[in-house]
């Protein structure tokens, strides 16, 4: 007989929890953050339309995104995480179908409705959700793990992407994943996202209490406008979109830039390796951290460790392989930990009843402001070897450790 909630002998669920999250960002970041530049090919080739009018749909599927997320609490609270993981499934799929069926430019904008409202309920803030109700000494290890399934996703469904719609089209492939999706966050929904720690008799982190009923919400201390105003949570905000702009900005460029000295074979290679130290730094910092650590402090280190490998790419050259590989060694170690030291500050900074909505609203900010790096940083791409889009990623990376480091409270 399968353990049931309401039942303080079962066996902590946390990190089952953990794991289902795992594979939501799989699926989240690889439908919705890795799709849309596989997809921006696939319209063009069957559409013929420009290049430049699918950019746009893009970047409103990420700003439809941020609009939504920046609402995710609500909607949480309406809905419950379960619900909202589920109808972010189902939009998704939508909204995926609704890209490949597209046959007017306008068809297109209005998938991105979908899409984008389907990634918000998927990403950043919602793999947050699901887990820090269920730990909080080990909260940084439970979102490192959950996280990492977000470079995974891009491992896998990049190249799915590419062969499923070359084998079997783009409304096919669109169907096939979709579904996949859908039925798979439907099921690990009702099954994971249901009911919280409290329901089973257990506590964050796997101590077990006795069962008193439905434990009362935190009341915010910082309603409404007041988060704005607060220096702590400006700062944080501001860091995450400068450093996403810069991150999000580079990585678009950063294939074409590096597929000249080392073809683009081993370019790929070189990609999944910064994609597999993405996992590695974020699985070091989500392990090893110290429990009492300032982590804002251990943001800027990683902002710099970023800045440091944007110009180690600068001094490659573009012919220097050493130096390229190291540039993209540190640049990758510091990839993960962007999106998954937030929610982490989140935690230490802000209390319970702020902490989802300054999670949600952080990830609205930085989302807003990545969806404008590729067009941002294209501006600063020349036949040059494009010396300023390094430059001004490690500008932006270090600015953002200056910012973040500016929110600390108390010296510490």
């Amino acid at each position: 007989m399968s353990p049931s909630p309401n039942d303080p002998s079962s066996p902590f669920r946390g990190w089952h929890v953990a794991w289902a999250a795992f594979v939501v960002a799989v699926l989240g970041w690889g439908v919705g953050f890795y799709g849309p530049p596989i997809f921006l090919l696939a319209v063009q080739q069957a559409r013929g339309w420009p290049v430049t009018l699918i950019g746009g749909a893009i970047t409103c599927h990420f700003l439809i995104g941020a609009a939504v997320v920046a609402w995710l609490p609500a909607l949480h609270g309406r809905l419950g995480v379960a619900g909202g993981t589920r109808l972010g499934g189902v939009l998704a799929g939508l909204g995926v179908l609704g890209w490949a069926l597209a046959a007017e430019p306008w068809q297109l904008f209005a998938a991105t409705l979908l899409s984008g409202a389907g990634w918000a309920l998927t990403g950043g803030a919602a793999i947050n959700a699901m887990v820090a109700p269920w730990f909080s000494r080990r909260r940084p290890a439970a979102l490192s793990l959950a996280y990492n399934g977000a470079s995974v996703g891009g491992a896998l469904f990049s190249p799915l992407w590419v062969a499923l719609i070359a084998g079997l089209g783009f409304t096919q492939a669109a169907l096939l994943l979709g579904g996949v999706m859908a039925g798979m966050l439907w099921w690990l929904s009702g099954r994971y996202f249901a009911a919280g720690p409290e329901a089973w008799g257990q506590r964050p982190d796997g101590l077990v209490v006795p069962v008193a009923g439905p434990m009362p919400k935190p009341a915010p201390t910082l309603p409404g406008a007041r988060l704005w105003r607060d220096r702590g949570f400006v700062t944080l905000a501001l860091a995450a979109a400068l450093s996403l702009f810069a991150q999000i900005g580079l990585i678009v460029h950063l294939f074409s830039l590096i597929a000249v000295p080392l073809g683009a074979q081993a370019a790929g290679f070189a990609a999944g390796l910064a994609t597999g130290c993405a996992i590695l730094g974020r699985s070091l910092i989500g392990w090893l951290m110290p429990e009492a650590a300032d982590r804002r402090r251990i943001a800027a280190a990683n902002y710099g460790v970023q800045a440091v490998g944007s110009l180690l790419l600068l001094a490659s050259g573009g012919t220097q392989v050493p130096l390229l590989l190291a540039g993209l060694v540190l640049f990758g170690l510091g990839l993960g930990n962007v999106t998954s030291l937030p929610p982490m500050i989140v935690q230490r900074d802000f209390t319970a009843g702020d902490a989802a909505r300054a999670v949600a609203l952080v990830t609205a900010c930085g989302q807003a402001a990545y969806a404008f790096a590729p067009a941002g940083f294209s501006l600063l791409r020349d036949g040059s070897g494009s010396p300023a889009l390094f430059l001004a990623a490690a500008a932006l990376q270090l600015a953002a450790a200056v910012v973040v480091l500016a929110g600390r409270r108390g010296g510490g």
